[in-house]
């Protein structure tokens, strides 16, 4: 009785240790995310499409810019290859065979890479830019994958041993940027912050 008496304590201390530590872990990290989650997440969220993904969407806008000053608005041969891929070489790039719906599609898709990364980065609007940059990446992959007939190693696969295909593994992270900024909005360095926008999430 007294071997299993001092192990039962024995276990007994070692639970109230344990439970000693999850409390203290508990404290330390909801005091930090208290303090610090609604300014760090979306902060760095953005950051980090600033950094790493606001000069690669311009990037491939100005691509799709005509000639001159009224490029803007008379888009590209190579828009519509980017756009329509399969349609411009069935018409041997010749643009006048696209539709009016078409080409609004294309002049869409060239402003939102100008518009949708410059609202993000500045924090206007945070939330509908981020969902929209959602959308327009999702069409930007399935556009690679059988518009332009990206080949199996750029698609990439997850779950293998793999981390840098262009389309399954990094824009999975582009995605989970996004959707963090759907969820938590621009934070309190933003213009949203200053219109009042999300104010009960960023303070």
């Amino acid at each position: 009785m007294t071997d299993l008496s001092a192990s039962t304590e024995h276990g007994s201390a070692r639970g109230k240790a344990f439970g000693a530590i999850i409390s203290i872990h508990n404290a330390i990290f909801s005091r930090i995310d208290a303090a610090l989650s609604s300014l760090a997440i979306p902060t760095l969220a953005r950051f980090a499409f600033a950094a790493v993904l606001l000069m690669y969407f311009w990037g491939s806008a100005m691509t799709k810019l005509g000639d001159g000053i009224f490029g803007l608005f008379s888009p590209s041969v190579g828009a519509y290859a980017q756009i329509f891929p399969q349609k411009a070489e069935a018409v041997v790039y010749d643009t006048t065979q696209f539709s009016i719906f078409e080409k609004l599609i294309i002049l869409a898709g060239t402003w939102a890479e100008f518009i949708l990364p410059l609202l993000i980065v500045i924090g206007l609007f945070t939330r509908l830019a981020a969902l929209g940059m959602i959308g327009f990446v999702t069409v930007q992959s399935l556009t690679d994958i059988h518009g332009h007939h990206a080949d199996a190693t750029t698609v990439g696969a997850w779950f293998d041993r793999a981390s840098d295909s262009l389309i399954m593994d990094q824009r999975a992270f582009w995605m989970f940027v996004l959707i963090t900024l759907v969820l938590r909005g621009a934070g309190p360095f933003s213009v949203d912050k200053l219109l009042g926008i999300d104010r009960q999430n960023s303070k």
